[in-house]
């Protein structure tokens, strides 16, 4: 951890060495009453404070000055008092303090106190992955990455929303590196597990647990000790095995398939979907308790069709140390009303194919082969007609029309690869092959 300078006013003498001894990695500097502790304040250069607020005998609460004088200087202020009835909480963050803790616990309240210091200071300076680890120039989008940031340091739940391609992992990803969390990023895509495989995934297994298991093999749940578990398309998880997840995140703990031995683990969550998760409950696919259990906070992050500003960055960012590409006019207007269905990873792909090319500079004709949806979004007419086809044969129908186009045309774009689809709509095998029968496509091949 980051050598810091703190402030501790403490006019306790057992409880100064209890803070000194918590604090020993770390520069500290000593008051035990208000006038000192003003005076050092206005001299000295210090990250973060801890505040007493009873300075002796028939004190009234002078540690509130320090505490407003200490958050003018931009210090982070954290209270630690006997004192902490709601009127006093509630002066001390008036006054600028930033936490509130109650006398007796800190071994362990300050060190993960100072972890989230850390941890929210080095976010609060990552602009930078902004231009690298998830660009984007859009105000919107940058705020909620920014704020979401925010909540990387603590034990809330992250929920992120979005469509395919917007850059869901990427985000779970940079949440844990600024997480401050010594465990690893463990990834699982729910979509494309059965429901008994998605629980050997989860919980693992021991040898012999069922036919095939020729070896014990560790679950993702354990592998997220003391790390994060990142649950992309968790709207897919049937509701048995939310049931069984809810359980493991309440408890920590879970049986591998075959064994009478729980595994104790301490993961962090993040998930995520592309369905509407209030949709999900309505319609009998979610867990209501398992929603509460995983959205601590959400962010949703836009379609790249309404972030138009993010497509030049990002050629920049997939042509780097590569070869470089130029745009005609009218190709970048094409570009820019293109719905982008595939968000991210469509701009992705086709930055892949123009680079492949013999010309390095992309005009319309070339954009236009390369990108073979709509220029850009749905028209109203075409709507319109897919409302009236709801209205003749029923929502069900209109639903299965709209799923089955989708697949086809994920299955022309991959070159009829079945596995490629699956991953790029994030389906699991079932879904896939019963939507292939509706349509009388062919069910066999990879």
């Amino acid at each position: 951890m980051d050598k810091l300078n703190i402030f501790v006013l403490e006019d306790d003498k057992l409880a100064q060495k209890v803070m000194c001894a918590h604090l020993a990695a770390h520069c500290v500097d000593l008051a035990s009453d208000l006038k000192t502790a003003l005076k050092k304040l206005e001299t000295g250069k210090y990250d973060i404070g801890f505040f007493d607020l009873l300075l002796g005998p028939g004190d009234d609460y002078s540690g509130l000055k320090a505490i407003e004088a200490a958050a003018a200087r931009g210090i982070h202020c954290v209270v630690v008092s006997s004192s902490d009835s709601d009127e006093t909480i509630d002066r001390a963050y008036a006054l600028g303090a930033s936490d509130f803790y109650a006398k007796g616990n800190e071994e362990a309240n300050v060190g993960e106190i100072l972890r989230k210091f850390v941890q929210n200071r080095k976010a609060a300076a990552a602009t930078d992955i902004f231009a690298s680890a998830f660009i984007t120039c859009d105000p919107e989008t940058r705020a909620m990455a920014a704020e979401a940031l925010k909540y990387a340091p603590t034990e809330l739940p992250i929920l992120v929303l979005g469509p395919s391609g917007t850059g869901k992992t990427s985000l779970a990803k940079i949440l844990h590196e600024h997480s401050g969390r010594d465990g690893a990023f463990v990834s699982i895509n729910c979509s494309a597990y059965t429901e008994d495989l998605l629980e050997a995934e989860l919980f693992g297994y021991r040898k012999g647990a069922f036919t095939g298991a020729a070896e014990t093999r560790k679950g993702r749940l354990l592998e997220a000790h003391r790390g994060t578990l990142f649950l992309d398309e968790i709207g897919t998880m049937s509701l048995n095995m939310q049931m069984k997840l809810l359980k493991a995140i309440e408890e920590r703990s879970f049986y591998p398939l075959g064994s009478e031995r729980p595994e104790r683990s301490e993961f962090r969550i993040i998930s995520a979907t592309l369905e509407d998760p209030q949709a999900l409950i309505a319609s009998g696919r979610m867990r209501f308790d398992l929603f509460q259990r995983v959205h601590g906070y959400t962010i949703n992050l836009k379609p790249l069709s309404r972030r138009p500003c993010d497509l030049a960055p990002l050629l920049l960012h997939f042509t780097k140390g590569r070869r470089r590409l130029s745009f005609s006019p009218e190709a970048k207007e094409f570009m820019e009303s293109y719905a982008w269905p595939g968000n991210v990873r469509e701009l992705k792909k086709f930055t892949d194919l123009v680079s492949g090319g013999a010309a390095g500079r992309v005009d319309l004709e070339m954009a236009r082969k390369h990108l073979k949806g709509t220029e850009g979004p749905r028209p109203a007419a075409q709507d319109g007609e897919l409302y009236a086809y709801a209205l003749a044969h029923g929502l069900e129908a209109a639903l299965e029309k709209v799923s089955g186009d989708i697949v086809a045309r994920s299955l022309r774009e991959n070159g009829g690869k079945k596995t490629r689809t699956m991953t790029d709509l994030k389906i699991s095998t079932r879904l896939l092959y019963a939507t292939l029968k509706k349509l009388g496509l062919d069910t066999e091949g990879k």
